[in-house]
């Protein structure tokens, strides 16, 4: 039931898995636009089945539309998980989430080719809308799987177009046949690139994660007073966008100067009724900050609340909606120790690092002992179509990621 020492991923398999669900949502400049619940995510979702099957597992479906590929263990104990997603940012890359889910199918592919029996069962997991570029908050299907989200907030989560995530589930076709969480789960795997420059500027093939960030996600509303560019002198005017300029700038500042620095984003900005003649009567937003100190995260907040306060005068008005707070957290120590101790068995170069992105994993390792493992990226580029990784930094997170997952499937 032991992994032997030279059993690994095939990488050439992995790479040309990657490289064939990047087809799906393909752009011009070589990324991928697969966001959560479209079409394209449909056929990703097909695409994964059926490789699924094809390696000998179950695949169901929870209420949420996440997948769970399952291989049975030996013995009726609770399995060890191995998940991330295949959803992308509109101009997303080929690797974020979906190495970690091509190299939980690999695994799959290797135990059944090798006649591999563990005494848990294994399961590879695609979740339903990690990314929140369409449905928000990010996380949303792993959220609700730990029970940190309602399933029906979630199931009435609406996208920008005013379209219901329950909705959107049936339209693609998903017909859930599993519960929504309440599983004992024994442990909790990802591979996830790293999205940031660390492990490629010191040559490190891997980073294990010892911490994650902590983030506060608004929608925000500034109202002021439409009125015509031409003849309302400036001393007059309640002009929604200067007002959300103002913020914006606060915004950069309270990142910045925190300490020490956290990150403060404006990612989304719309602004109504976008006329070249008239001043701007309403702008929507959204606002990302986060930082992996929780007294620092939550003074961020205060000063941020603050500046929201001093903004109103007049007639400018500013309605927030806090879509996502998540604390900052540190993954289980057991499970870091036993991944520094099967990549110094292999050989794989690692350092400890802190995540500046959420993951799946964050919401998991509050119901399991959880553990992610980063590769390096190309420049640390990621959410960008220029996105990349090579075979070689692919090939060595999955094999850690599959030693790692007979481990632990065989503990007792």
């Amino acid at each position: 039931m032991h992994l032997r020492p030279n059993l690994g991923i095939d990488g050439d398999r992995l790479w040309s898995s990657l490289m064939e669900m990047a087809k799906i949502g393909g752009t011009p400049k070589g990324g991928c636009n697969r966001q959560a619940l479209t079409p394209e995510d449909g056929e990703a979702r097909a695409l994964f089945r059926r490789w699924c099957e094809a390696a000998g597992t179950t695949v169901r479906i929870d209420p949420l539309g996440s997948m769970f590929a399952r291989r049975e263990g030996l013995e009726d104990l609770p399995p060890v998980l191995i998940g991330s997603h295949l959803d992308t940012q509109p101009t997303g890359g080929k690797f974020d989430g979906v190495l970690g889910v091509m190299a939980g199918l690999e695994i799959l592919r290797r135990m059944e080719e090798a006649g591999i029996r563990t005494r848990r069962p294994i399961e590879v997991v695609n979740w339903t809308n990690e990314e929140g570029c369409r449905f928000a908050p990010a996380m949303l299907a792993s959220a609700a799987y730990a029970g940190v989200l309602p399933v029906e907030k979630a199931l009435d989560t609406r996208d920008i177009a005013g379209i219901r995530f329950g909705d959107a589930l049936e339209s693609i076709g998903i017909v859930p046949d599993r519960p929504l969480g309440g599983d004992k789960i024994a442990a909790y795997l990802e591979l996830h690139i790293e999205q940031g420059p660390i492990l490629e500027a010191e040559g490190k093939e891997v980073g294990l994660v010892t911490s994650g960030q902590g983030l506060f996600w608004y929608d925000a509303v500034i109202t002021g007073f439409e009125s015509h560019s031409g003849s309302t002198p400036m001393h007059m005017r309640d002009d929604a966008l200067v007002a959300a300029a103002q913020l914006i700038e606060a915004l950069r500042k309270i990142g910045t100067e925190a300490n020490p620095p956290g990150t403060a984003t404006v990612g989304q900005f719309e602004v109504f009724p976008n006329s070249r003649n008239v001043i701007p009567g309403e702008v929507r937003m959204t606002i990302d900050m986060r930082h992996p100190d929780p007294a620092v995260l939550r003074a961020m907040d205060q000063r941020f609340h603050e500046t929201v306060a001093a903004l109103q005068k007049g007639r400018i008005r500013i309605e927030l909606t806090q879509v996502a707070a998540t604390q900052p957290l540190s993954f289980d120590p057991g499970m870091l120790a036993m991944l520094r101790e099967e990549a110094d068995a292999m050989g794989i170069s690692h350092r400890n690092i802190i995540s500046g992105a959420g993951h799946d994993a964050f919401h998991m390792a509050k119901i399991a002992p959880a553990a992610l493992i980063f590769t390096p990226c190309a420049g640390g580029v990621s959410h960008n179509e220029a996105e990349s990784i090579e075979p070689h930094q692919a090939e060595a997170g999955a094999n850690l990621l599959m030693r790692a997952a007979l481990r632990l499937a065989d503990m007792p």
